[in-house]
């Protein structure tokens, strides 16, 4: 059977859907179905990069440096370079901010090989230990089957645009499995048009991602958070004093990666770029192994008191993790994240920059709070400071404070600390805007 003669069987019942319940009802019937895509797509995403990792870290042991990584990342960048140069032969690099392009431009029709280009393309870089995340190339790949389901199904017009934004939010919404947190980066970042009918749609688009997700990586959430608890009242100016340390740091974590994504975009050779990019990311793997793809399971630890994941596998392997050297250790993570990020995003591999937010407040909140029990002799809880953390710099560098709320929270099941969460990312944005009013973050 020819393509056309599909088109028109699958437009057959949309018609009747049409005509039955009207636009709204096939536009549902749409989003329901983009939901359920889009989280497949999302945990097939997951298991894949898992797959590649675990094929080339299975070898290394814990109790020294790696010397491996200081091929793998390089290989990954320009494998990466390759597939996008001379196979899918389309740049799908910051697929978030080519997203916003192209919704600016209400160009809603996107190619059906951005239903899988991305994916191939991250798998690649993060699973060879690029330091970043997988969600700027699923709320790609989402807002691609969004389009692409809704142009079978025969939406067309401003309809389309609202199906790529479901896709997009649907793609959060898995990687995460945060049906609320895929909502508010598809209104917060994508600034998706605010009706009642959009807003239906976007709920159910992200609802059906965040479930589908959730079930088929067996019904497990990416950091576990066994030791959380309520602040007592005595915390809280240590709280307020690390949120604004998030604002800061958010603005320098930018500055870096804007400043670091000029200098490898005047290598023109895309050759260059990939090998100068991969060592550079190479270079600060075997120092900092802890930084090695997307972190969620050095998070999780970190969060559960287990410190030897920040060592493990490095040249401060033999190191006890406790007092000053793990300050020091989290605070050389803190510093080189951005520019770990940046090679990884910006010099031809392909990944998103939510996941290395979240990591480097993890350790910047877990540094903080080191630091303070270490010299003046508080009693904050740690676990506690690295989780508001996470959302405090995410808040601070993408700019989107609720989103960086509910995905925190939802992303642990922490919703205990949601009020501790809403106040440092809303004091981090609002550092951001004093030190950065005119500015706005897009590499991701």
């Amino acid at each position: 059977m020819s393509d056309s003669g599909d088109i028109g069987t699958l437009r057959r019942p949309a018609a009747w859907l049409n005509g039955r319940f009207g636009p709204q009802g096939l536009l549902f019937t749409a989003a329901l179905v983009t939901g359920i895509a889009s989280g497949a797509a999302a945990a097939l995403l997951k298991t894949c990069i898992g797959a590649l990792s675990n094929l080339f870290t299975s070898h290394f042991h814990t109790a020294g440096p790696n010397w491996g990584l200081l091929v793998i990342p390089v290989m990954g960048i320009v494998l990466t370079g390759i597939f996008q140069r001379y196979i899918l032969r389309h740049d799908v690099t910051h697929g978030v901010r080519k997203l916003n392009a192209d919704l600016n431009r209400d160009d809603y029709v996107l190619p059906p090989y951005l239903c899988f280009g991305p994916m191939c393309a991250s798998t690649l870089t993060l699973g060879a230990g690029g330091s970043a995340g997988s969600e700027g190339p699923i709320a790609y790949t989402g807002a691609a089957l969004g389009s692409n389901i809704g142009r079978i199904l025969g939406i067309n017009g401003r309809m389309l645009m609202i199906m790529v934004g479901c896709g997009a939010g649907a793609g959060i919404a898995g990687i995460f499995k945060a049906p609320v947190g895929g909502m508010l980066f598809a209104l917060e970042v994508l600034k998706l048009e605010l009706t009642t009918a959009s807003v239906m749609a976007l709920l159910l688009a992200c609802l059906a991602a965040a479930l589908t997700a959730y079930v088929l990586s067996g019904f497990t959430v990416d950091l576990s958070y066994l030791q959380i608890q309520q602040f007592d009242a005595a915390v809280w100016p240590a709280l307020i004093v690390m949120a604004a340390l998030c604002g800061l740091y958010s603005v320098y974590y930018s500055d870096i990666m804007r400043l670091m994504e000029r200098f490898y975009t005047r290598l023109r050779s895309p050759w260059v770029r990939n090998v100068v990019s991969g060592s550079v990311l190479a270079v600060i793997l075997l120092a900092f192994p802890a930084m090695y793809g997307e972190g969620y399971g050095v998070m999780g630890r970190v969060l559960n008191g287990r410190l030897d994941a920040l060592v493990n596998d490095s040249v401060f392997a033999a190191v006890d993790v406790h007092g000053l050297p793990v300050v020091l250790i989290t605070l050389g993570i803190v510093m080189l994240k951005a520019f770990a990020c940046s090679a990884s995003n910006c010099g031809g591999g392909v990944a998103g920059d939510f996941a290395p937010t979240l990591f480097a407040g993890c350790i910047l909140g877990f540094c903080f709070a080191t630091a303070c029990n270490l010299w003046l002799g508080t009693d904050l809880p740690v676990g506690g400071f690295a989780f508001c953390g996470m959302a405090g710099v995410m808040a601070g560098v993408i700019r989107a404070p609720f989103m960086a709320l509910f995905l925190t929270a939802e992303m642990t099941n922490g919703y205990i600390l949601l009020l501790p969460l809403l106040v440092v990312a809303g004091i981090s944005f609002g550092t951001v805007r004093l030190f950065r009013p005119q500015t706005f973050y897009k590499t991701i």
